[in-house]
């Protein structure tokens, strides 16, 4: 079968992937009764993801002739004698109008009718969504008989819930476990504490065999091996380094950003509390705690301004190394100040400078904002509040694209709605309800809140 590109203006191009099969006519009967055949119309349509009764149904609206498209035998006629090259150019119109993607030219596309009765083309390239002329004749029979809806992305999130909720119940189950055998080994250990202990060591050369001995059969060896290694357990004293720098270690590998955070805090207490103060009427060193305010007071937050832009200046620094997101994560970590702030830190360090195409450059960059989330359903409000900080900060063309950001996040499966529904309403809300974001915002939660009712009515 002949195949060509799809759309008159990639017809050249020896390289472009999206192809259809060649129309191929055939004129039957005479007379009044004369009609034209597009013979592999099933197969066109099937290359162009459309029904093949819309392709027959414009062929019918354009010629103004009757048309019709037998759902169980695949005949597709139009009556009166067309030639080909005709119904080829008609074709062609109808992948510009109904397939093709109006902001890329990509015919990826899906067709969306919305709740006004409305058609539109959504590209899975791209993400455009086209709106389609209601004027033309064909977009009757298309509401009339809409296409099958494929499955959307709220089963997507669904199942991507019911995996978090189940991994969450593993670590609880694998948390238990571990606080089992610990209280198991403090049993033993307090039982054994008056016997003699002896070490791995000695064990290995008390029971060291000979060469000259003779080995003993395979199942004989099996047995003792597993009986050794029993005592061995229970002889040998198990140690733990509880320095500073191997808990830090210990943390960075095992918890994520916002727990090692908060387990960071707890074991850096120690060392703030407790510091040699000089007395130099006594002449002698003496320990005393800080006062309960360690940093100054400030005045018009210049202090908490010159920290934070320490903190930018650090994490731009790491980022021109060439820092992966992963890397990114750790290094976060390991910065002093809550979890809003490293947030802030990040995303000020990631667009500071950006004006136009801020939307974009969230795009490329949201790697390192997925890392930081890491599962976290918490870190969700800290990233939607740094948002909320950078484009207040006089930054108009940030503020414009605020919906576009919401958006490619939501998308790319960094946000999910419930949180973003949950930073709108707290921010409309609250003290800062006069703020021109939630102006800009709001486009894009009404889309979520309709989608939802949308799913829920379905």
């Amino acid at each position: 079968m002949a195949l060509q590109n799809i759309g008159a203006g990639n017809r050249d191009d020896a390289f472009y992937r999206y192809k259809m099969p060649k129309m191929v006519t055939k004129i039957e009967g005479r007379g009044n009764g004369i009609k034209t055949n597009v013979v592999n119309m099933v197969d066109i349509a099937k290359a162009l993801a459309r029904p093949a009764s819309y392709t027959t149904k414009y062929f019918g609206c354009e010629l103004g002739a009757q048309s019709k498209f037998d759902e169980k035998t695949g005949v597709s006629l139009v009556n009166g004698a067309h030639d080909t090259p005709k119904l080829a150019g008609l074709l062609e119109n109808f992948i510009k109008k109904y397939v093709q993607c109006y902001g890329c030219g990509n015919p990826e596309t899906e067709i969306l009718i919305t709740k006004t009765q409305m058609i539109q083309l959504k590209c899975a390239a791209c993400g455009f969504v086209s709106d389609v002329d209601m004027r033309d004749k064909l977009t009757t029979f298309i509401l009339k008989n809409p296409p099958e809806q494929k499955k959307g992305s709220k089963d997507k999130k669904a199942m991507r819930r019911a995996e978090k909720e189940r991994l969450k119940e593993g670590e609880a189950a694998d948390e238990e476990l571990r606080k089992l055998k610990k209280e198991v080994k403090k049993k033993g250990s307090s039982t054994s504490k008056d016997g003699p202990t002896k070490s791995l060591s000695s064990k290995k050369k008390a029971n060291g065999s000979d060469e000259d001995r003779t080995s003993p059969p395979r199942s004989q060896v099996d047995e003792k091996e597993e009986a050794d290694y029993e005592d061995d357990d229970d002889d040998v004293q198990w140690q733990t380094d509880t320095s500073l720098e191997a808990a830090r270690q210990r943390i960075q590998e095992q918890l994520s950003a916002a727990t090692a955070e908060m387990v960071m805090l707890s074991t850096d207490e120690p060392e703030k509390k407790i510091k040699p103060v000089n007395n130099k009427a006594n002449g002698s060193p003496k320990c005393a705690s800080p006062p309960p305010e360690e940093k100054p007071k400030a005045e018009n937050g210049s202090s908490e301004e010159s920290n934070h832009e320490r903190l930018v200046e650090e994490v731009k620094a790491n980022l021109k190394k060439g820092v992966g997101a992963k890397q990114l994560q750790s290094i976060l970590a390991s910065l002093t100040g809550s979890g809003q702030e490293k947030m802030t830190t990040l995303f000020e360090a990631l667009f500071e400078g950006v004006e136009k195409g801020f939307a974009k450059e969230v795009e490329k960059k949201k790697s390192y904002l997925a890392s930081t989330i890491a599962g976290d359903e918490g870190s969700q409000l800290l990233l939607l509040r740094a948002i909320e900080a950078f484009c207040g900060k006089s930054r108009p063309s940030a503020l414009k694209e605020v919906a576009l950001v919401l958006k490619g996040l939501y998308d790319g499966d960094v946000l999910e709605e419930e949180y973003i529904v949950q930073w709108y309403e707290e921010g409309v809300s609250g003290a800062n309800k006069k703020s021109q974001i939630w102006k800009n915002a709001q486009p894009f939660i009404t889309w979520i809140q309709s989608a939802e009712s949308e799913s829920e009515e379905e």
